[in-house]
């Protein structure tokens, strides 16, 4: 869930949505059970997903050896 509050906390779930989700994650009792999230839900998470993936990309130091900017 910590996940999902960090896409909330982005604003790449707007409240709804990350309730939605939420609730469905927590009353699924199987893996399959999430997996079968409707498909609305699903594009909104993977697009939160992709959103916070470049996020954190975003935000990490260059390599090492990476030559500075000009």
């Amino acid at each position: 869930m910590q996940t999902l509050d960090d896409m909330l906390a982005r604003h790449l779930l707007t409240p709804e949505q990350h309730g939605q989700i939420g609730a469905w994650i927590a009353a699924a009792r199987t893996p399959q059970a999430i997996l079968d999230m409707p498909a609305e839900l699903w594009r909104t998470l993977e697009l939160a997903s992709v959103l916070l993936g470049f996020d954190a990309d975003m935000m990490a130091p260059p390599p090492l050896g990476a030559a500075p900017d000009a």
